[in-house]
């Protein structure tokens, strides 16, 4: 799968693929943000989908390599993704993580283990899997289920919409 491999040149953004729904696909406003570390290298993409009419975000997709401190979460905490959802809400209610099921998915022709997560907040559907190449994607979503047809609606998106300038 192309998406899981690491680009050759060096992009002004993360030197990963990030892995979402393409802009086109989502009928709404689409926005990005990078999680710079210290050294200038890129330690996360979190793209947040909100819906027109003003409804408000309804879908937040993080990519996290490996080593990313947004990774790094206590037992019993929400996924970073959650968090940046709950703050573009302005949501401030404590959530925590109640429990995790793990669930083959079928995307194209591979298998993913995808672990649902089940949160203290019943609005918010939350999923995580691990890529082959260590990126972990996280997709948190307000007030809609995250069914398996969205798997196939997740490509890498072009490098160019990352880029500064």
């Amino acid at each position: 799968m192309s998406f899981l491999r690491r680009r050759s040149a060096t992009p002004a953004g993360p030197d990963f693929d990030v892995l979402a729904m393409d802009p086109g696909d989502w009928p709404g406003n689409l926005g990005a943000g990078l999680l710079p570390a210290p050294d200038g290298t890129c330690q996360g993409v979190f793209l947040r989908y909100d819906l027109f009419g003003g409804r408000g975000p309804a879908m937040i997709i993080g990519n996290l390599p490996e080593g990313s401190p947004a990774r790094e979460v206590a037992e019993g905490e929400i996924p970073f993704e959650v968090g940046q959802l709950l703050l573009a809400l302005e949501n401030d209610e404590e959530v925590t993580v109640a429990g995790t099921e793990d669930t083959p998915v079928l995307q194209g022709d591979n298998l993913l283990i995808v672990r649902r997560l089940k949160l203290s907040e019943s609005r918010i559907s939350c999923v995580q899997f691990d890529r082959s190449d260590g990126v972990l994607v996280t997709i948190a979503a307000w007030d809609r289920p995250i069914t398996d047809d969205l798997y196939a609606l997740l490509k890498p998106l072009p490098a160019e919409l990352f880029q500064q300038g």
